[in-house]
């Protein structure tokens, strides 16, 4: 039989029965959706995640303290004092360490901030100017402090827009007094609106010197990071080695297992994202997967149950010449057909929801998302759907290749 009369049969077969064939693919259809729309979503929070970690700079490097965090417990690291000043002058010796141009200590917590009878919870920083360059963070509205204000603990304070409008409103606030722990501090920057940066949402945040801020709100003689900038990216390694080296030998520390400080460079932080999203999407695809085998055990169900109502016509086309051969196709062709158009619908509809859900987080949730469609996503799923028509649909069409015709003719 020619290709094109065992499509049309198989074609001919599936139209007598839309609905039933509409309802035997949904599980193709919701499987194939859902892998795409994984795809797609854990694509676009990858290149977010990704664009906020480039925002900080491929030549930043970020010094914290403690050993490096193995779960979510060993954050508390963050407020160990390892990390003081007397590690801060000898990074910043360029006989210990070659190539970088900034170093910038900091302290953050979150603190509750007022002015008259407003209040608003935000992240105090206690930083440099340097610090708000790591951010990414530029002023709508007046200057940053200097290194003059940091050496004498001035009670200064920047702040992003978002605590600026919690406080002030319209009202400009520049040069007016805020309280943070019961301190008085004079706004002399307001941040223009930036977002997440890494870990901090600068909109959220107000930044103080922070010498001003170990003292006077937090008393402590330590800091929770160390900012540094190499010259160019192709001196970030050869400089994270020498600041190893200094630290350890600042600490007292022999052997690198025993660190008590850890290291990240934004290629680092990439690399792990592009590792746990990829880990993620790939185990969110296979639980979305196993509703391909459900729905390609429905398929083979289905198709029995055709081979069995339409036992006469199977034996009226093998009484006119039909071989065995013929047969196999015509019904192997009706479960991959099946098969592909639910592979076809699921991928249009995974990506028409993927882009909704992008559109929502856009302009409801106001997050710089990008949709993204993954080609690669859609043309393996449409393999895949038709690979699960052939490998269940070979049963039943097996079974109907081996009626007898005149046990076929006599079948009520």
């Amino acid at each position: 039989m020619l290709f094109k009369h065992t499509f049309s049969t198989a074609f001919s077969g599936l139209k007598t029965q839309p609905s039933r064939s509409l309802l035997t693919v949904l599980g193709i259809v919701i499987g194939i959706s859902a892998i795409i729309m994984v795809m797609a979503l854990g694509r676009g929070a990858r290149d977010l995640i990704l664009k906020q970690i480039r925002g900080l700079g491929a030549q930043t490097i970020d010094i914290e303290p403690g050993s490096e965090p193995k779960g979510p417990s060993d954050f508390a690291q963050f407020f160990t004092d390892s990390l003081t000043a007397r590690d801060v002058a000898a990074l910043q010796n360029s006989g210990n360490v070659q190539g970088l141009t900034h170093v910038a200590p900091g302290v953050a917590r979150a603190m509750s901030v007022s002015y008259e009878s407003e209040s608003a919870r935000v992240t105090v920083m206690g930083g440099a100017e340097f610090t708000a360059q790591v951010l990414d963070m530029t002023l709508a509205a007046g200057a940053f402090f200097t290194e003059e204000d940091i050496r004498q603990r001035a009670s200064l304070a920047v702040i992003g827009d978002k605590v600026k409008n919690d406080l002030f409103g319209a009202s400009d606030a520049l040069g007016e007094r805020i309280k943070i722990k019961g301190k008085s501090f004079r706004v002399v920057g307001v941040a223009a609106p930036k977002g997440q940066a890494a870990i901090f949402n600068v909109d959220e945040t107000a930044i103080v010197p922070y010498t001003t801020a170990q003292e006077y709100l937090l008393g402590i003689n330590y800091f929770n990071f160390i900012f540094a900038r190499a010259e160019s990216e192709d001196l970030v390694p050869r400089a994270v080695k020498q600041i190893a080296a200094t630290l350890r030998e600042q600490h007292g520390i022999a052997d690198s297992a025993k660190d008590d400080f850890h290291i990240h460079t934004q290629a680092d932080a990439i690399e792990r994202v592009k590792t746990v999203t990829g880990v993620l999407t790939a185990l969110i695809s296979a639980v979305a997967g196993i509703s391909l085998v459900v729905g390609g055990i429905g398929i083979m169900n289905i198709m029995l149950v055709s081979v069995t109502e339409r036992t006469r016509e199977i034996g009226l086309r093998k009484a006119l010449g039909a071989t065995n051969k013929d047969i196999l196709q015509q019904f192997l062709f009706e479960a991959v057909m099946l098969t592909a158009s639910g592979g076809l619908i699921g991928v249009a509809l995974g990506a028409a929801l993927s882009l909704a859900a992008s559109l929502v987080l856009t302009r409801v949730v106001s997050i710089a998302w990008n949709f993204i469609f993954p080609l690669a996503a859609a043309g393996l799923g449409l393999a895949v759907s038709a690979a699960i028509g052939l490998v269940f649909g070979l049963y039943p069409a097996r079974q109907a290749a081996k009626k007898s015709p005149i046990e076929a003719l006599r079948y009520e």
